[in-house]
């Protein structure tokens, strides 16, 4: 049994929150222009991967036992800042090593997948959002609240995985027109200077 109240209320509030860019947003936007939209589509899968295991752990509580600890919401949130630099970094010295380094070093979609989900599960800011967000729309006499809680979160990763995909493929048409020469190379430099700043940002932000 799953006690949801206002539930079309909740996708509205999904679909506007989805729309509104954020960093998950920029790192989609920038792996599909400097790497194309097999990649942007990996790693749009890869962080809603990432969300559907937040939700299941907020569900079991343990996303609230983790976010009490204010050690453990530090030493997570450092250890995304820290993937998310190394990622941009590793893009950075690929386009400096010249295009066949950089075609020796291609990423399969299944590994920028993988990079994707960890981005998301090393984001605390992904947990808290979540439990913020989702209890206001549960019954308060709910039976069974982590039911509810997986259900809303759920809904709300499948609103943002559709979002995500038209983003990596209309992203992605942009780095098929700039795929040679010095459009790609300024692609890739700034997609890695991207992803440093996000990393970046989520070791200053509060």
């Amino acid at each position: 049994m799953i006690d949801v109240i206002h539930y079309p209320l909740f996708i509205i509030t999904a679909v506007t929150l989805n729309l509104y860019p954020g960093p998950d947003t920029i790192y989609i936007l920038t792996r599909s222009t400097g790497q194309g939209r097999a990649a942007g589509v990996a790693s749009a899968l890869g962080i809603s991967s990432g969300c559907v295991i937040h939700a299941l752990l907020g569900a079991l509580g343990l996303a609230a036992v983790v976010m009490a600890s204010a050690t453990a919401y530090q030493m997570i949130k450092w250890a995304g800042a820290a993937y998310l630099v190394y990622l941009g970094l590793t893009m950075l010295r690929a386009h400096g090593h010249g295009s066949s380094h950089a075609l020796s070093t291609k990423q399969s979609p299944g590994r920028i997948y993988v990079q994707g989900m960890i981005t998301s599960l090393l984001n605390p800011k992904v947990a808290l959002f979540f439990l913020a967000l989702i209890p206001q729309f549960i019954a308060p006499n709910a039976v069974h609240p982590g039911r509810s809680f997986l259900a809303l979160g759920l809904t709300f990763v499948a609103t943002s995985t559709l979002w995500s995909l038209v983003l990596a493929v209309a992203a992605g048409a942009l780095h098929r027109r700039l795929a040679s020469g010095s459009g790609a190379r300024w692609l890739k430099r700034l997609g890695g200077g991207l992803l440093v700043g996000l990393g970046a940002r989520l070791a200053f932000s509060e």
